[in-house]
């Protein structure tokens, strides 16, 4: 069932939605070679917890920490690690889940550990994902279909030649942290539930410089390309308003 937020719900998905934009903020800060998973985990604890919101994640159907940290070929899911330490130039993609008086904002970056990508194609590969985000955000309207959407998603990954992941997506979210739709990263346009005010949507395009298949891997979580390229993962939560989107969870880039 699509349930549409109230506007009181939404004054605290927003909040949400700034504490885990703060949270992503402080952790690009201390992304560098050296640092554990661990640390970002223990460091996004920390923020969440400092305000009065509590992760979202942790706990959320057995998964073990308050963030997701996926390496190079990893898509989503990485469980952090006390011994894994970061190494320049790898791709580290950060996801983060909050909640704030019983609601839940959901977003995620993938960024270079050193600032410098290990190639022009990585480089591509952030800057498409990132695009693709963008493209899907600009479909947020009244008015519009659930399938625009993806549609904008896959056009510009196949703009690129890059792979799509078509088995995870993007979802509604509120006081669940995975609501109904499913918002798919691909298909025509012009089909599925008509987006109305307050729906409020995760999106998520992950892209890989490979083919689009997955594995999961023996912990349960982390989904890897199958080919083992490289891949990235960009999220927001939008909420659909009476003239347009509200991107709940911005920061400055």
């Amino acid at each position: 069932m699509i349930v549409r937020k109230s506007p009181e719900e939404l004054d605290r998905m927003r909040r949400a939605g700034r504490v885990v934009a703060d949270t992503i903020s402080r952790l690009l800060e201390a992304v560098a070679p050296g640092r554990t998973t661990f640390d970002l985990d223990r460091l996004a604890a920390q923020t969440i917890e400092a305000v009065g919101a509590r992760p979202s994640f942790k706990g959320y159907r057995g998964f073990p920490a308050t963030i997701c940290t996926s390496i190079d070929h990893e898509i989503v899911h990485g469980i952090p690690s006390r011994t894994r330490r970061l190494t320049e130039g790898q791709l580290l993609s950060l996801d983060v889940g909050a909640v704030w008086e019983g609601f839940h904002a959901d977003s995620a970056v993938t960024v270079v550990v050193g600032g410098i990508a290990p190639s022009p194609e990585a480089e591509r590969l952030l800057k498409t994902t990132e695009a693709a985000l963008d493209a899907a955000i600009e479909r947020v309207r009244p008015g519009g279909r659930l399938s625009d959407i993806g549609h904008a998603i896959e056009e510009v990954a196949e703009r690129e030649g890059l792979g799509l992941v078509r088995e995870y997506g993007g979802h509604g979210i509120g006081r669940a942290l995975h609501e109904d739709p499913f918002v798919q990263n691909w298909g025509d346009p012009g089909r599925g539930p008509e987006l109305k005010p307050g729906l409020v949507l995760a999106l998520e395009p992950m892209l890989n410089l490979g083919g689009d298949a997955t594995r999961l891997l023996p912990d349960g979580w982390t989904v890897v390309t199958a080919d083992g390229s490289l891949s990235a993962h960009f999220e927001h939560t939008v909420a659909v308003t009476e003239t347009g989107h509200e991107v709940l969870t911005a920061r400055d880039r």
